[in-house]
């Protein structure tokens, strides 16, 4: 189990992606409630790269970032309730993605995005010297070795 410093990074990170990302897909659900008659006949089918308002808010909300970084968000909340340590290739794609939003998009929730990649990093970095600590000395996570092996 995590100590309470790794889990408050971790509830922090996630709820920060959650709240981005369930944001993101709420607002432009309501914004785009117009269209979803359109959306609910098929009317994209077929037409969905078209530069049409309908095709422009079904990619900015449903078919956008919002659902997936709203999931992430709560995948790193469920591991930090259930004591597992989400991999660092986790905070490092939210981070390169929230950067590269930075730079790309003004104004956007990008640097809130990099912030909890690097709670998310500092925890995982945390959690894992806890867990080599915990290692006996010679074994698979102890950073100690026995010498002739």
């Amino acid at each position: 189990m995590h100590s309470k410093r790794v889990k408050r990074l971790f509830q922090w990170s996630g709820g920060i992606i959650a709240v981005i990302g369930g944001g993101h897909l709420a607002g432009a659900l309501v914004s785009s409630a117009s269209h979803f008659g359109d959306w609910l006949t098929l009317g994209l089918w077929g037409s969905y790269l078209e530069d049409s308002d309908s095709a422009n808010d079904f990619w900015g909300s449903v078919g956008g970032f919002g659902w997936p970084l709203f999931t992430v968000g709560l995948v790193v909340l469920w591991m930090n309730r259930n004591g597992i340590i989400p991999p660092k290739f986790l905070a490092w794609t939210v981070m390169g993605w929230g950067a590269f939003m930075t730079y790309i998009v003004e104004p956007t929730p990008g640097p809130a995005v990099v912030i909890a990649g690097l709670l998310m990093l500092r925890g995982i970095h945390i959690a894992n010297k806890a867990e080599e600590a915990k290692a006996p000395a010679g074994s698979f996570g102890s950073r100690e070795r026995v010498a002739g092996r």
